[in-house]
């Protein structure tokens, strides 16, 4: 090798090395989350497959062992669910009594929200945590004085009874929600109204609660939720003509005389995990921005 070549060759090795960049490669820590997410999605979906696949089984292939995956599917067990414990008229008490909580729920914690975020309440921040607390009373130690308050008035067995006793759990809730909302809105936007002749509760309904449209939304998604899948009060407080199908599952599964069907609980499990799922996906635009929007300002 010649002398030029020998001093080209240490000139170029005194050059640093540009390192390539890693395009669509991921570090050891992003692909650990990622792994991780997958695993707990599966852990917790695991259960609702499973639940789906039993449904569509026959009784005998339900007790296999080992579990069978493939299958022949039949709809006997949701016409069972149907037949046998008249799902129907439960699944429409069910979605009478969860709207109605969640839209009284919703106006009258959303305005009691309001008034603890604006109105110059001695301790309101006080009181806002202890209606929140207030949450922590046993639901079975509030169950029976309804039951008794609701025989003294001759309402046992009623829709409003139910939408009543919701209430009493999902208006917390909705209060301590929506007061967060608020808190993050500036006063100047009510302050501009009332000066246009707006009074308090005017600049409530025509500003104020066309703004939180979002927070409104996502708090009575979860309201909902909440009315729909309560077992004990509406346990307690109906026996025939507003029963819900929470109650109705329970029913089926303590029925000792036949044994549980499985078959048909499942089936009854997936109708009533459905109609949720479907409202989450038609409202997720506005359940994503109330969540993000609350995750921010509350």
């Amino acid at each position: 090798m010649t002398a030029t070549a020998e001093r080209t060759r240490e000139r170029v090795g005194d050059i640093p090395r540009v390192q390539r960049p890693t395009v669509g490669r991921r570090s050891r820590g992003e692909r650990t989350r990622i792994w991780s997410g997958v695993i707990v999605c599966v852990l917790f979906l695991l259960p609702l497959v499973w639940m789906l696949l039993t449904s569509f089984k026959f009784q005998r292939d339900i007790f296999t062992t080992p579990p069978t995956v493939f299958f022949e599917p039949t709809i006997t067990q949701y016409v069972a669910a149907f037949k046998n414990a008249g799902l129907g008229p439960k699944m429409i008490n069910t979605i009478i009594v969860a709207l109605g909580a969640g839209i009284l729920s919703l106006v009258a914690g959303a305005m009691a929200g309001y008034a603890l975020s604006r109105l110059h309440i001695k301790g309101a921040a006080t009181i806002g945590v202890l209606i929140l607390v207030s949450r922590g009373v046993p639901p079975i130690a509030l169950a029976v004085p309804m039951f008794l308050v609701a025989r003294t008035l001759g309402i046992t067995d009623t829709h409003i009874t139910l939408i009543l006793a919701y209430c009493s759990f999902v208006i917390p809730y909705v209060m301590w929600l929506m007061r967060g909302f608020f808190l993050s809105l500036p006063k100047e936007l009510e302050e501009s109204a009332m000066l246009d002749g707006c009074s308090r509760m005017g600049a409530f309904f025509r500003i104020i609660v066309p703004i939180s449209a979002p927070g409104l939304i996502s708090t009575f998604i979860f309201s909902v939720i909440l009315a729909w899948e309560e077992l004990l009060f509406a346990l307690v407080l109906t026996s025939r003509k507003a029963v819900t199908v929470p109650v109705a599952i329970a029913g089926m599964a303590g029925d000792t005389e036949h044994g549980a069907n499985w078959g048909a609980l499942s089936a009854a499990g997936m109708l009533t995990v459905v109609p949720v799922v479907i409202l989450a996906l038609l409202v997720q635009k506005w359940l994503i921005r109330g969540l993000a929007d609350g995750a921010i300002k509350g």
